[in-house]
C-alpha cells in the first residue's frame, strides 16, 4: 500500500482563490468538489464554498484546502490546518484510523464521503487534527 501525509489548510470562504493562487505559484492542477456538488449543503450561502479541494503539480507539490463551514468555530490562523493521510486501501487506513483514535476525539467517523469511497476525521490526544482518506482520481 502507498500511503502520503498531505498539510490540508482551512480558510472560511477563502479555499478556491488560495487553491488558484498555489497553483499559479507552484503549477499544477486545481481540483474542488464544493458542498453542492458533494449534495452536503446545510447553509445555501456557501454552496459553492470549497468542501474539498487541493492542487497537485508534476514537481511535488501538494496542498488541499476547504472552507470551514459556518456553522462551526473558526479564527484565522488557528487551526489553520490538518495532516491528511490518504492510502489505496481502505483496511490499512481504517487500521490507522483505530491507532490514532485511542484517546482522540472523533469529529466523523469513517464514512463514504463526497470525494472519498473512505474518510474520516479526529483530534488525537494531543490535540492535532487529522483526517484520513482512500485516495482517488478526480477529473474535476
Amino acid at each position: 500500500m502507498s500511503v502520503t501525509t498531505t498539510t490540508h489548510l482551512n480558510f472560511r470562504g477563502d479555499a478556491r482563490a488560495a487553491l488558484a493562487l498555489y497553483a499559479e505559484v507552484f503549477g499544477g492542477d486545481v481540483t474542488v468538489v464544493t458542498y453542492a456538488d458533494a449534495h452536503a449543503v446545510q447553509d445555501p450561502a456557501e454552496a459553492d464554498h470549497v468542501m474539498w479541494g487541493q492542487v497537485v503539480s508534476p514537481d511535488g507539490f501538494h496542498v488541499m484546502a476547504y472552507d470551514v463551514p459556518g456553522r462551526l468555530p473558526y479564527e484565522r490562523g488557528t487551526n489553520a490546518f490538518f495532516v491528511s493521510v490518504r492510502g489505496d486501501d481502505a483496511d490499512e487506513v481504517t487500521r490507522y484510523w483505530h491507532a490514532l483514535a485511542e484517546g482522540a476525539t472523533v469529529v466523523q467517523d469513517p464514512a463514504p464521503a463526497g470525494w472519498a469511497p473512505l474518510y474520516g476525521m479526529l483530534v488525537d490526544r494531543f490535540g492535532v487534527t487529522w483526517v484520513l482518506d482512500v485516495a482517488v482520481t478526480h477529473g474535476g
